[in-house]
């Protein structure tokens, strides 16, 4: 008796369907978001790159961590163009505004 295989699928396309059925969408949804922020930091202001943090998404708002206060005004004025990069991004969410909130630690 000969079994018939599955086609071979991508881990990744697999992922949103798994998440989903363990409930967890929210969280790679987050991930995602979190990851693909970091890599458009990285490529369009990489000074702030190891010092904001996209931490939440919260309605029309994503919420980044920053570590100073001087890093939240960057943030603050490139705002526009990292909100289109991120919508534009796969992964990435449709926001309105990008509030900071400075880590304490």
């Amino acid at each position: 008796m000969t079994r018939q295989r599955r086609p071979m699928r991508r881990v990744g396309d697999l992922l949103p369907e798994a998440a989903r059925a363990l409930g967890l969408e929210e969280e790679l949804r987050l991930a995602r978001a979190t990851s693909t922020f970091a890599a458009i930091l990285a490529e369009r202001a990489p000074a702030l790159a190891g010092s904001a943090r996209l931490v939440r998404v919260s309605g029309a708002s994503v919420i980044v961590e920053v570590d100073h206060p001087l890093i939240g005004q960057e943030v603050h004025l490139r705002s526009t163009e990292l909100l289109e990069a991120l919508a534009a991004a796969p992964g990435g969410v449709r926001a309105v505004e990008i509030r900071t909130v400075v880590s304490r630690g």
